[in-house]
């Protein structure tokens, strides 16, 4: 019988170790899978690279690790923000390295790995230091850079609700990066309102399929009476 969930955030994240490379949905705190990231800090491990779309806001998720110290590289599209402290802070004192991705290169080079290509031509970056050292091509007259997929080891992801098979779907604008993420990690852990049975999710809605789904982990907020976001 295939079942993958989790019986605790803390079971959900427990093969991730140091120096391994996270994908962290969320655009901004919409979506963000606060949880996961928490259930992360207290595994205590060092030296991550993280992918998400902005440095953290205030004092949760991306925001949290970077202040625990444990980032070690992040690639975004927004490293700062009137919230982002945090990194300002860590950037300064020079303990963390910063990939700056346009956010539809980024978007772009995650789905590319997601989708098993090589990589994309983009006009975006053409002409700027983004573009330094990376290949460019002229077709039909415009100008292109040649971008690498991204990868990561695992996706720590936000969805509404799932299934035991790992089937996704998703609130409002609470998707942005999960569904893309999902298919470019090794490992997709997600954290979800509620695990329903098995044929109650609509085929039609499931953004996410269960093949692309390693973990689903229930934060029980709805349970608690708390609002899903």
């Amino acid at each position: 019988m295939i079942n993958k969930e989790c019986s605790s955030i803390d079971e959900a994240v427990g093969t991730i170790g140091s120096g391994a490379s996270i994908m962290i949905g969320g655009f901004g705190t919409a979506g963000m899978p606060d949880d996961l990231v928490d259930g992360l800090i207290r595994r205590d491990v060092t030296n991550l690279t993280i992918i998400s779309n902005n440095a953290g806001n205030g004092e949760t998720g991306v925001a949290a690790l970077i202040k625990a110290g444990r980032v070690s590289k992040i690639i975004c599209s927004f490293p700062r923000q009137a919230d982002s402290h945090h990194f300002d802070s860590a950037w300064r004192a020079g303990t963390i390295e910063l990939e700056l991705v346009p956010q539809g290169n980024l978007a772009a080079r995650i789905d590319a790995a997601g989708s098993g290509l090589g990589g994309i031509f983009t006009p975006t970056g053409f002409g700027t230091s983004l573009a330094e050292g990376k290949e460019v091509r002229r077709i039909d007259g415009k100008d292109y850079v040649l971008e690498m997929p991204i990868r990561a080891d695992f996706a720590l992801i936000k969805a509404y609700r799932g299934d035991r098979w790992g089937n996704l779907v998703y609130r409002k604008t609470a998707r942005n990066f999960g569904p893309i993420m999902a298919m470019a990690a090794c490992c997709t852990i997600a954290q979800v309102e509620e695990v329903v049975p098995l044929g109650v999710l609509d085929p039609e809605n499931v953004v996410t399929p269960g093949i692309f789904v390693n973990r689903v982990v229930t934060t029980g907020s709805m349970q608690a009476g708390g609002a899903p976001q």
